[in-house]
């Protein structure tokens, strides 16, 4: 027996005789010889087994082994430029640790409704992990980049009292006794009471939506990321969308160029990805659509359909700032300049990817926040916890949140943001 090993670091034991553990994917005869395909998680290894540096009882069992059998395999690394990864194993001891008969995902093509209903299989096929491990790097490079930009994480609850963008998409849920609680749409509120003590903060969880949305774009659950800045402008927030988002595209770029070439993805429109970022006020964005022949409403928010069209104008993500106030949430700032547009910015993907940021200035003043408050018919009760953030050194601020499942999509070029977490949670979809 040889010392353990992962598939990702065969290439160092050349010449070595060492063991790896894990799951059998595909075999094939050539008579005397068996050509085992195995995984472990971190790569796919082919392992070769010959009768003779075998043996003939383990030889025979090797050729009954079903697809998924975990299997501890010991055997000689080779190189050869003909086999996947570059690297071979030349088997001369198998033991069978799990057995897999039946499995029921074959190497023929499934339907996307069998397939998320295995989903607890479906995430070991080699795309599907390629995607989970892009997406750590996306969360690896999201909380390195804001470390290292002075920020401190500060998290935020899950369940909250009230709603932060209205209560039509919230998920209530029984608390103690007769009250009743809701699960997270962002952490943003608390967040900006987190800046005014720590200056620069983010809170990175999962926040739920309930909206009855079926597009390629949406989950009832996802990850954000949620930075909020002290002293902020909306020039600010969008030089920090910026750095953000070049960053994490650089680090995938730097680190996984593998998954990235698994999933047949084009590395060059994400090369183009350099800030600054083109910018484009709503009004102008309006014309682009209207001159396109698009039925787009001028005072409403933009569509699915009208960030496709928008971001497929550039070769790179494109920041659409000033909406109308009456379509955004009510703790946004007026612009001074155009009191009924609001400080914000919406960061669109290219390729149709659509929005991966929402963010801006925030609303200072006390008089103003109140107001708005009540024109959006919450209750102001709720919110005195926050009404005390302008009551007590109130100061300009502003910061914004960014989906990881929608950046991730977009980075791996996905058709579908239901890849992208391991068990998605949709309109129609709580199981597995």
């Amino acid at each position: 027996m040889g010392p353990q090993v992962y598939i990702d670091s065969v290439g160092a034991h050349v010449g070595e005789t060492v063991t790896l553990k894990g799951w059998l994917v595909n075999r094939r005869s050539s008579g005397k010889i068996h050509f085992l395909l195995v995984r472990d998680g971190t790569g796919f290894l082919q392992v070769v087994m010959g009768r003779s540096d075998i043996g003939d009882e383990v030889f025979a069992t090797a050729d009954h082994l079903g697809q998924e059998t975990a299997i501890t395999v010991t055997g000689l690394v080779r190189a050869d430029a003909r086999a996947k990864g570059g690297f071979e194993l030349i088997a001369s001891g198998l033991t069978v640790v799990g057995a897999s008969h039946d499995y029921p995902i074959t190497p023929k093509e499934h339907g996307v409704d069998y397939l998320m209903d295995r989903r607890h299989l479906w995430i070991r096929a080699d795309r599907q992990t390629a995607i989970l491990k892009v997406r750590h790097e996306v969360i690896n490079g999201i909380r390195d980049f804001f470390n290292g930009e002075g920020f401190i994480l500060a998290d935020t609850p899950i369940f909250t009292p009230a709603a932060c963008e209205g209560t039509t998409t919230l998920f209530p849920v029984q608390y103690f006794d007769d009250t009743t609680a809701y699960l997270t749409q962002s952490g943003q509120l608390y967040n900006e009471a987190n800046a005014m003590a720590l200056g620069k903060v983010y809170a990175f969880g999962p926040t739920f939506r309930a909206e009855k949305s079926k597009t390629r774009r949406h989950l009832t659950e996802f990850w954000m990321v949620e930075p909020e800045m002290a002293y902020a402008t909306l020039d600010d927030v969008i030089a920090l969308a910026e750095r953000l988002v070049t960053a994490v595209v650089g680090r995938v770029l730097d680190r996984r160029q593998k998954e990235l070439a698994i999933l047949e993805r084009k590395t060059t429109t994400l090369e183009a990805v350099k800030a600054p970022f083109p910018r484009l006020h709503y009004d102008e964005a309006a014309r682009i659509l209207l001159d396109k022949g698009l039925p787009f409403e001028v005072g409403g928010d933009l569509g699915g359909t009208d960030e496709t069209v928008l971001s497929e104008q550039f070769d790179r993500p494109v920041c659409v700032t000033h909406y109308p106030a009456a379509v955004k949430a009510f703790y946004m700032k007026p612009d001074p300049e155009q009191p009924d547009r609001a400080l914000c910015v919406d960061v669109l993907a290219p390729e149709g990817y659509g929005e991966i940021i929402g963010g801006g200035q925030r609303l200072d003043d006390y008089d103003l926040l109140l107001q708005r408050i009540r024109e959006h018919d919450l209750p102001p009760e709720a919110f005195e916890w926050y009404l005390d953030l302008r009551r007590y050194g109130s100061v300009p601020h502003g910061g914004f949140g960014m989906g990881v499942e929608r950046c991730v999509s977009w980075v791996c070029g996905l058709e579908h943001v239901r890849e992208t977490i391991p068990y998605p949670r949709m309109l129609y979809r709580l199981y597995p």
